[in-house]
């Protein structure tokens, strides 16, 4: 058993019950939304014959079909592509942009800078990697406004004639700043709709899936994508994302991810569907559980002395948790000890490195079942000032515990604590 000092577990006892009103409340959203997965489980009436694999074309894959019914009734959505093909968070987003968007369009991020690898997609003209930019659509982002709020002004004045999707990033990233609620993303729809009713509002809603009780569609938004490896797929989903949102625009993208007037018609699943549905099922509760990890870690680290977005007790919104340290070493500690702490691979020492995608060096501490599993206990920091530390996941609140004192540990023993 590992051994902690007795001043961490004495942080981690009085964080566990101070958070115990905040845990109790998170019971009541894990709730609802398992209710509401298994209630759209049986309108669509799943059985153990939806299961099974298909091979080749892949048509009439009734599995396959009655799976987007069921993502599309839960994510309040009136259709959904959900599928093992797509292969990271990054590529279904691109797949739905590029499925919507023509040469001579724009796109328009009114909640900053996005994800660091959304940056290749949007690209350059002329770069020659088949970016957005060298297809001759062209992008603008607004900065948020110095307390995280969008900056209205900013997007009333870039909106023009061009602009055909406004682009909303759910989740954080890696910037300092609250995640945007449901609530928020229904005031941003309806505003921009105002100015420009024709627009689609696309939403990455990655990190966010299931924590809270409702979903982008359901107050406006017209297209969100996710990744299966992420919260939805319930830490069982081995590959793949989904897209949901309006009828016609689902329909574009799948053209996008396969062959226009194919679309979702084809695919073969190649054995993963029933892990599909069935991390689907577990997805409620699993993502309560890193949540859960999450306000406990916020708690213990600010006893500790450190900076947290969110607080423990600020409304919850993504899995994400923020932590802010002094140093490169201190953030190096944090995640070096993050995956101390995981059943895979914990005898391997993460250091910084020039990861595909990224503009600074990047540490990542990531001893999954699922190789880049966020739903799972990680980490992940970019090397730069300020040194913000990026910590996700959990399928058990057991182990996110384990990984947040061992995390402490880990800077203690470098005399950093």
């Amino acid at each position: 058993m590992a051994v902690f000092a007795e001043d961490i577990l004495q942080a981690a006892e009085a964080a566990e019950l101070e958070i115990e009103g905040a845990v109790k409340a998170l019971d009541k959203i894990v709730d609802h939304n398992q209710w509401k997965v298994i209630e759209a489980f049986q309108r669509q009436k799943v059985s153990d014959f939806h299961f099974a694999g298909s091979t080749g074309y892949a048509y009439n894959d009734r599995g396959r079909e009655v799976l987007d019914l069921v993502y599309a009734e839960v994510f309040g959505a009136e259709s959904a592509l959900v599928r093992p093909h797509f292969a990271s968070g990054t590529h279904t987003i691109s797949t739905a942009l590029f499925g919507v968007l023509r040469p001579g369009d724009e796109l328009l991020y009114i909640t900053g800078r996005p994800y660091d690898t959304l940056h290749k997609v949007v690209g350059k003209p002329g770069d020659g990697t088949g970016s957005l930019a060298d297809f001759g659509i062209t992008y603008k982002e607004t900065a948020l406004t110095s307390d995280g709020k969008i900056d209205w002004d900013e997007v009333e004045l870039s909106i023009n004639e061009r602009t055909k999707v406004i682009g909303i990033q759910r989740s954080r990233g890696y910037d300092w700043r609250s995640s945007f609620t449901v609530a928020e993303i229904g005031e941003m729809v309806a505003r921009v709709k105002e100015l420009k009713p024709e627009v689609i509002v696309f939403v990455d809603n990655c990190y966010g899936e299931f924590t809270e009780k409702l979903e982008p569609p359901q107050v406006g938004a017209d297209l969100v994508a996710g990744s299966l490896i992420k919260n939805p797929g319930g830490g069982i989903a081995e590959t793949g994302g989904y897209i949901c949102g309006r009828s016609d625009l689902v329909e574009l993208a799948a053209y996008r991810l396969t062959a226009p007037g194919i679309g979702g018609e084809v695919g073969a699943m190649l054995g993963t569907t029933r892990g599909l549905y069935q991390g689907l099922f577990m997805a409620p509760h699993t993502v309560g559980q890193a949540v859960k990890g999450s306000i406990f870690a916020a708690a213990v680290f600010q006893r500790c002395g450190f900076t947290t977005k969110p607080a423990w007790d600020e409304p919850r919104t993504d899995l994400i948790q923020a932590v802010s340290f002094d140093s490169a070493e201190h953030l190096i500690a944090f995640v070096q000890g993050i995956q101390r702490a995981a059943a895979v691979d914990s005898h391997v020492v993460p250091e910084p490195w020039d990861m595909p995608g990224y503009e600074h060096p990047v540490i990542m501490a990531a001893g999954t079942f699922i190789q880049g599993g966020s739903l799972e206990l990680s980490a992940d920091a970019p090397i730069r000032a300020p040194y913000i530390g990026y910590m996700q996941g959990g399928l058990t609140y057991s182990h996110v515990k384990f990984g947040v004192l061992m995390a402490l540990e880990s800077m203690r023993e470098r005399k950093l604590l």
